[in-house]
């Protein structure tokens, strides 16, 4: 049986990952919260962890047992990133499933690479810092780079390595979830690698407007409008 760590674990992503995870009797999942919600009456029996992401010693305490950490984080992901690392050296733990943001190199090419770093280059800035400690440590890390995100209840993604362009303007979080469990299932899948997710057939200029809007995005008429929230 793997055991998995989600740190984050109410973020839509994990929530994602969690509902398609509850009943495979192969994963053993222990749930780190931030803020002592109660989980939803299906997580029940699951182990839950009330700890901060940047707290070295609450980190440290829940990798006790664990194989596999994943982190879907927001805030200061530079300092979780720079934590959890540390954290998982000392501990003796190497598998790390990371996510982040498409943008974060400057990967994505044309007219939608140029208005994504526009709305989004504070953002991709501060994911950028985190990635960077996470590809210098010596774990077995795989980052992953969404497109920007919808609702939708569908699994349909394709990926994209290190190196590669991205292509699609969006994906849906149960498709990111879904290659999140791919990772889970076989971890000597894409180590030490940085992976875009994106929906085949939705290249373009812009995500659709119903998905930027669903993300608190919209097309700015000036930098300080620019409001974007992504989870």
């Amino acid at each position: 049986m793997t055991k998995l760590l989600i740190i984050g674990a109410t973020s839509l992503i994990a929530t994602q990952a969690e509902n398609m995870l509850l009943d495979d009797s192969d994963v053993e999942m222990t749930l780190f919260l931030r803020h002592p919600e109660k989980p939803d009456d299906k997580f029940k029996n699951l182990k839950v962890i009330v700890g901060d992401a940047t707290n070295y010693d609450d980190v440290y305490a829940a990798l006790d047992g664990q194989d596999i950490v994943y982190a879907s984080l927001a805030g200061d992901v530079q300092e979780e990133a720079k934590t959890i690392v540390k954290a998982m050296d000392d501990a003796g733990k190497k598998r790390l499933i990371w996510t982040s943001s498409l943008g974060i190199y400057n990967e994505i090419p044309g007219e939608f690479g140029r208005w994504n770093q526009q709305v989004l280059g504070g953002y991709c800035h501060r994911y950028r810092l985190a990635a960077d400690v996470v590809e210098k440590s010596d774990l077995d890390y795989t980052i992953i780079r969404p497109t920007w995100l919808t609702n939708l209840d569908e699994v349909d993604y394709e990926t994209a390595h290190r190196n590669d362009p991205f292509r699609g303007t969006e994906v849906s979080r149960k498709s990111v979830a879904a290659y999140v469990i791919s990772l889970v299932k076989d971890p000597d899948k894409d180590v030490r690698d940085s992976v875009g997710v994106d929906k085949p057939g939705t290249e373009g200029d812009r995500p659709r407007k119903s998905v930027m809007l669903a993300n608190g995005g919209y097309e700015p008429n000036v930098k300080e409008d620019i409001k974007v929230r992504f989870k």
